[in-house]
């Protein structure tokens, strides 16, 4: 099969599954990975797909990609994020978790926290750190998005405006080189801008593939971020600009 023909092919995958891997895909068509990576790079120069580590996704826009697809990609520096992240994350204080799988993987590293009392908008963190008995799990209220297991809409927002957190660790869909954190729901936004109001301290766990994505809502900027934890240094220039912010910034090994 050429390569003209088996573009198309290799879109209806991605917009099939969310994302394209160049293992499978050179399985699929039975043709090298490197042919597979020069299809992958085509593809991403001309707007088709955006690349990430071990194949592509569809290019973000103004929706979201699946949320089960979002779990598979970049898993390992996810965790190495988390687990910087929980190091940072003293026992004996009052922390929010937002929706997102970064924030899912830094509650997977609060199993052996103490004396922890967790606000969260996310039914899956609330389900994981349930696991742990030395930690109060507070759910706010809001209308369930089943997709992803968040809640969000005013009685989120209104939960939240009650409480006055220690730390809160959220995340982000896209991340632009002027450092403005960005996300795809506008009610999502208005309870990520509620957690950073009522925060004491603000993490940020966001991988390399945020920057390589836009979305159209604009949560807030780095300059409102205390500490960003990622597996990759950032642009000279936004580098730059975080520090003139006092934004600290961590990577992971």
């Amino acid at each position: 099969m050429s390569q003209t023909f088996r573009h198309p092919d290799i879109l209806e995958i991605a917009r099939r599954d969310g994302k394209v891997t160049v293992e499978g895909l050179a399985q699929h068509f039975g043709v090298t990975l490197q042919t597979i990576r020069r299809d992958l790079t085509d593809l991403a120069e001309a707007g088709r797909l955006e690349r990430v580590h071990g194949g592509a996704v569809l290019p973000s826009g103004t929706t979201n990609i699946g949320y089960e697809e979002r779990r598979r990609l970049n898993p390992e520096a996810k965790r190495a994020i988390a687990q910087a992240c929980a190091a940072r994350i003293p026992n004996n204080i009052s922390l929010f978790l937002n929706i997102g799988t970064s924030t899912e993987a830094v509650a997977q590293e609060l199993m052996r926290h103490e004396n922890l009392m967790v606000v969260t908008n996310n039914m899956n963190v609330a389900n994981i750190l349930a696991g742990n008995s030395d930690c109060e799990v507070v759910v706010t209220g809001g209308q369930l998005r089943r997709a992803d297991g968040g809640l969000v809409g005013n009685l989120a927002t209104d939960t939240i405006r009650q409480f006055k957190f220690d730390l809160a660790v959220i995340g982000c869909s896209a991340l632009d080189r002027e450092g403005d954190l960005l996300d795809f729901d506008i009610q999502e936004v208005s309870v990520s801008q509620a957690i950073l109001r009522q925060s004491r301290k603000t993490f940020l766990v966001a991988d390399q593939t945020k920057l390589t994505r836009s979305a159209p809502v604009r949560i807030a900027s780095l300059a409102d971020i205390d500490t960003m934890f990622t597996d990759k240094p950032l642009p000279p220039d936004l580098a730059q600009a975080c520090g003139s912010w006092n934004t600290q910034i961590t990577v992971t090994g």
